[in-house]
C-alpha cells in the first residue's frame, strides 16, 4: 500500500513549553509519539529519549535481524510487534536511569504509543494514555486502553467515559516510561487495508476534542496533514490546556512497488526521522 502521513505538534494555549515529541520513519513504516512528564524541561528530555531509543532499536534490528529483543518475547505476536515492545523497554530503561540521577531531570517520565505497518498488519505498542485509533468506513475505533486512574475506573464500571473526561484525576497515570526499572508494554495487532486511516495522538487532543469531532475532521480532510492541522486547531478552540500532537496516516492502494511513501509533512515541532 501507499501511505500518506501528516503530523503536527503544538504547545497549546496554556503551557509555555512543548513536552511532546514524535517521529515518522517512512522506510520502516514506523510512527512513534511520546508525551513527556516532569518539571522544567524534564518532560521534553524524556519524550525525545523515548522516541530516539525506539527508532535506534528498530534501525539496528533492520541491519541485524538476529538482534536480541529486550525482555520476554511474546510468541502470539509478530516479530515487528515484539520489536516495538523491545524498543519501548529499552527507552524505559534509558529514561529511568537518567531520571534517577541527581539532576534537573530527576523524576521525569513519558507516555508512548507506536505503530509499525507491515503489509496488511499493523502492530501497536503503548504505555500510558497517548492513544492509537483506526478510522474505517467513517467509524472511529480506539485501539489502545489508557493506563490511567480514570481509565481503570471506566473499565471497572465505576464512572462513565464522559465522567472520565471531566474528572480532575484525568491526568493521573498508572503506567509510564521511566517510573520503574521495568515497564509492562501492551501489544496488539490489527488488519489494515486501503481506505483506512490511523491516528496517533497525545492526551492534549483527547481531553479537549470528543470522538465525534475527531471523526468528522478525519473524514472531511483532503489530506492527512490537513487533518492534523484541523485536529490541533480544534484542541486549541476548546481551550488548548495541554500540548497537542497528532500523527495521521492514510492507507491507499499503491500505484507502484517502489513508491511506498510519497509524502511526509511534519509539523512545526518534531523529528523527520530517516534511516541512516
Amino acid at each position: 500500500m501507499e501511505i500518506l502521513v501528516g503530523a503536527r505538534s503544538d504547545v497549546g494555549l496554556v503551557r509555555t513549553n512543548n513536552e511532546d515529541y514524535y517521529a515518522v520513519d517512512p522506510f520502516l513504516n514506523l510512527l512513534v509519539l511520546c508525551d513527556g512528564m516532569g518539571g522544567q524541561a524534564a518532560g521534553e528530555v524524556a519524550s525525545k529519549m523515548g522516541v530516539d531509543a525506539i527508532l535506534q532499536h528498530f534501525r539496528e534490528a533492520c541491519n541485524d535481524p538476529r538482534l536480541k529483543c529486550e525482555g520476554q518475547y511474546q510468541e502470539e505476536y509478530s516479530e515487528k510487534a515484539n520489536r516495538l515492545a523491545s524498543g519501548i523497554r529499552l527507552s524505559n530503561k534509558a529514561i529511568f536511569e537518567a531520571s534517577s540521577s541527581p539532576s534537573s531531570v530527576n523524576g521525569m517520565g513519558a507516555t508512548v504509543v507506536a505503530v509499525q505497518i507491515s503489509g496488511n498488519v499493523m502492530s501497536i505498542a503503548h504505555v500510558g494514555d497517548s492513544r492509537a485509533y483506526l478510522l474505517r468506513n467513517e467509524q472511529l475505533r480506539q485501539l489502545t486502553q489508557d493506563h490511567s486512574l480514570v481509565g481503570e475506573q471506566v473499565r471497572q464500571g465505576l464512572i462513565s467515559p464522559q465522567e472520565a473526561e471531566r474528572s480532575e484525576l484525568s491526568n493521573v497515570i498508572l503506567r509510564a516510561l521511566g517510573a520503574e526499572p521495568t515497564v509492562e508494554v501492551d501489544l496488539d495487532e490489527v488488519w489494515v487495508g486501503a481506505g483506512d486511516q490511523v491516528l496517533l495522538c497525545s492526551d492534549g487532543l483527547t481531553r479537549m476534542v470528543v470522538p465525534a469531532d475527531i471523526t468528522k475532521a478525519l473524514v472531511e480532510a483532503t489530506t492527512p496533514q490537513q487533518a492534523t492541522e484541523r485536529l490541533v486547531a480544534l484542541a486549541n478552540e476548546k481551550g488548548g490546556e495541554d500540548n497537542t500532537t497528532v500523527i495521521v496516516a492514510r492507507l491507499l492502494p499503491s500505484p507502484s512497488r517502489w513508491r511506498q511513501w510519497v509524502r511526509f509533512l511534519k509539523g512545526k515541532r518534531g523529528n523527520r526521522a530517516w534511516p541512516n
